[in-house]
């Protein structure tokens, strides 16, 4: 019989930090609406983008590429998948809510475009995104502190590789720069949304299960500032703000992504994998 691999106290103290995917500790506040409609906001911004991203899996520029997008993809998927389990049960809020229930922003929701747009979308989500990430490691709701956690080490790389994309792509030949100068036209009117507080947000910061966007705000547009002064790229004036990705008022492009996201499941609701 051969014998049995030795167990290293290293390999039981990482075991130990493994928990399965939703396995939180039921808070006392578990059907509490308020929480449920912050979990939704965080777990649809997530998903949104993770779907949008792996459109691109087959089709990116290079292979390292397009490993590359599909990853960050994953990544996303991960935390809505989180986010939405501690909300409820995950499959059923991702493949059976029609497109008025989503609470994503608006930018995430936005088509790829070119690469320069993917990317200028990725640069002003994600640096939002971790900021916010960062801001939650103080929430007082064990499943939004725990997936944050987690989150902010994958979402600081997010932010990294779009930065230096857009660094590239700005500061790079005329026509890359010319596409990355149109991606942060089409962008930059989504990012207010960013930082709208809504009554549902409101209440959510009073309760201590969500962070005030507006706390880091600030600090957001001058990390933006920093990366497209590098690309060689102007920052934007302020455009009128473009809001509603919140209160379930979505663009005709967020129909379209889950009419293909959705469609195994609504049409093969009894099927099991």
């Amino acid at each position: 019989m051969p014998s049995l691999p030795t167990i290293q106290p290293e390999d039981v103290a990482a075991a130990e930090t493994v928990r399965p995917t939703g396995a939180f500790d039921a808070p006392s506040d578990a059907h509490d609406p308020v929480r449920a409609g912050y979990l939704l906001r965080l777990g649809d911004d997530a998903l949104i983008l993770g779907q949008r991203l792996s459109e691109w899996t087959g089709h990116a520029p290079s292979v390292e590429v397009d490993l590359s997008l599909a990853n960050l993809a994953l990544d996303l998927v991960g935390q809505a998948t989180l986010f939405l389990s501690a909300a409820g049960d995950a499959d059923e809020l991702a493949f059976k809510r029609d497109v008025l229930d989503f609470r994503n922003c608006l930018l995430v929701e936005q088509p790829n475009g070119d690469f320069a747009r993917t990317m200028m979308r990725h640069l002003l989500f994600s640096t939002w995104q971790h900021m916010l990430y960062q801001a939650l490691s103080d929430s007082r709701d064990q499943a939004v502190r725990e997936v944050a956690a987690k989150g902010v080490k994958e979402v600081a790389y997010h932010r990294e590789i779009a930065g230096e994309w857009i660094v590239r792509l700005g500061d790079g030949t005329d026509e890359s720069r010319a596409r990355t100068l149109d991606a942060l036209d089409w962008c930059w009117r989504f990012v207010p949304e960013l930082f709208e507080v809504d009554e549902e947000l409101e209440a959510a910061i009073a309760a201590g299960i969500a962070a005030d966007p507006r706390a880091f705000e600030a600090d957001y547009r001058a990390a933006i500032a920093a990366v497209l002064t590098e690309a060689t790229l102007p920052v934007p004036a302020d455009q009128r703000a473009i809001l509603g990705g919140r209160r379930g008022h979505h663009s005709e492009h967020l129909g379209h992504l889950l009419a293909i996201m959705q469609y195994l499941p609504r049409t093969y609701p009894d099927a099991v994998w």
